[in-house]
């Protein structure tokens, strides 16, 4: 178990114990607790345990013992699973997860079984290649859906529990976890979200019971706050998104009909474009015509040129991007709208556009508890280009879409964002 850490509406899991029935074998969950896991800091790592901590009391009222060791999967399944008949496990699309499985494939004597479960629509089936823009992916993934969004059969293990030969990292107390890692602390925890499926289940209610009939009006308004707030525990695979997906259908209406677009067409193609484009986490990455408009703009002059630190420490002119800045910092979110305004002017206010590119990416992961995720990369890229086309040419931004701040004062009320976020709030 690695990037779907849940004990309930987990395909992976459910093939592992309907394999396990068939053999007659006993089956058991392997959680490889890695302390360099790419960018990740203790905020991320007190989420994750959270959450994991309940994963475990889960499987084991299933019948399922769990093994949590501290390592890398290439050595500690292969290490495990030395007895096994087969490995089962879920899946990943970002480059060192993909080069994980693959190096566990070639050191285990038995087989390894891939489930894709993190996605409504598996990517392959959605698209076989890297789309241009939702309008392409849209069509293409809305001619399936109805085929995957179907509830996951629960099945329940007939063999008695495995009893692994170590013992497990005992999780009972996070704080004690966390102290005996090492790991970044410069970011600190954030206190306002718990990890774990049950606070997302209770999320998902209170946003259907009260957000979703609006949420089509209000979405795109930071000052209204009408996420589902369910970003972080997608990205730790706390809760499901068919079983997101399945309860928001239910409800109908226009609010669920623009939360699936959100859910599934939005976050999917960002699936896709992480698992299509090798250079996701880098500008080159970018369609041909906003490198080339980029380019042509590198040399514009800015009209305000920050350093990175001034940038982490929200101490721009700009009181909304300041405020959105904050937001991350203090709740590990970011409103989606105020996320494509910070973005853009990171652009605007950096000496290069890959000087941009690297150090929205870097607070991005830094900050946000869904970072390190193909959504992050994804939503990285659209302020540059990515999933766009060609608008009307500007400096510094050139053919690249721009916004700035009299368009928010426009359309919200944004100064309550400010005043929310700001450095008083």
């Amino acid at each position: 178990m690695q990037s779907s850490q849940r004990a309930h509406f987990n395909h992976a899991l459910e093939y592992a114990i309907e394999q396990a029935n068939d053999l007659a074998l006993p089956v058991g969950v392997l959680f490889c607790l890695t302390q360099d896991y790419p960018e990740a800091n203790v905020r991320h790592y007190a989420f994750m345990l959270e959450g994991l901590k309940e994963t475990v009391g889960a499987l084991t009222s299933r019948g399922v013992e769990t093994l949590v060791v501290t390592g890398s999967p290439v050595t500690q399944v292969p290490r495990v699973a030395r007895r096994a008949a087969m490995v089962v496990t879920d899946r990943g699309y970002l480059r060192h997860q993909r080069e994980w499985r693959a190096q566990v494939a070639g050191s285990l004597e038995c087989p390894l079984v891939q489930v894709e479960t993190d996605a409504v629509v598996p990517v392959e089936s959605a698209s076989p290649k890297a789309e241009y823009a939702a309008a392409t992916f849209r069509p293409r993934i809305g001619r399936i859906l109805l085929r995957y969004l179907v509830p996951v059969r629960r099945r329940e293990a007939v063999a008695p529990p495995l009893r692994f030969d170590e013992p497990s990292i005992d999780l009972s107390d996070v704080d004690v976890v966390l102290a005996a890692l090492r790991v970044d602390t410069a970011v600190g925890r954030v206190k306002t979200l718990r990890g774990g499926a049950c606070e997302a289940e209770r999320l998902l209610v209170a946003f259907l019971d009260e957000k979703l009939e609006d949420y089509e009006r209000l979405r795109s308004n930071p000052a209204e706050q009408c996420s589902s707030q369910l970003s972080p525990y997608l990205h730790f695979g706390q809760v499901s998104p068919l079983h997101v997906a399945l309860l928001a259908r239910d409800r109908g209406g226009p609010g669920a009909d623009a939360f699936m677009e959100q859910l599934i067409v939005r976050r999917e193609l960002s699936l896709n474009y992480a698992y299509y484009t090798t250079a996701y986490d880098r500008i080159a990455a970018l369609p041909r015509w906003a490198l080339d408009t980029l380019t042509a703009h590198e040399a514009d002059p800015r009209p305000y040129v920050y350093d990175l630190d001034a940038l982490e420490q929200a101490t721009t002119h700009d009181p909304y991007w300041n405020a959105a800045q904050l937001e991350m910092v203090r709740t590990g979110s970011m409103h989606n709208y105020m996320r494509m305004y910070w973005g853009k002017k990171i652009l605007e206010w950096s000496p290069t556009p890959a000087d941009a590119f690297e150090r929205a990416l870097y607070l991005n992961n830094r900050w946000q508890l869904d970072g390190r995720d193909p959504n992050s990369y994804a939503g990285v890229a659209w302020c540059f280009g990515m999933h766009d086309r060609p608008w009307q040419e500007r400096p510094v931004f050139g053919k690249v879409r721009y916004m700035n701040a009299a368009g928010l004062e426009r359309k919200f009320p944004i100064r309550d964002y400010a005043t929310l976020y700001g450095p008083e709030g």
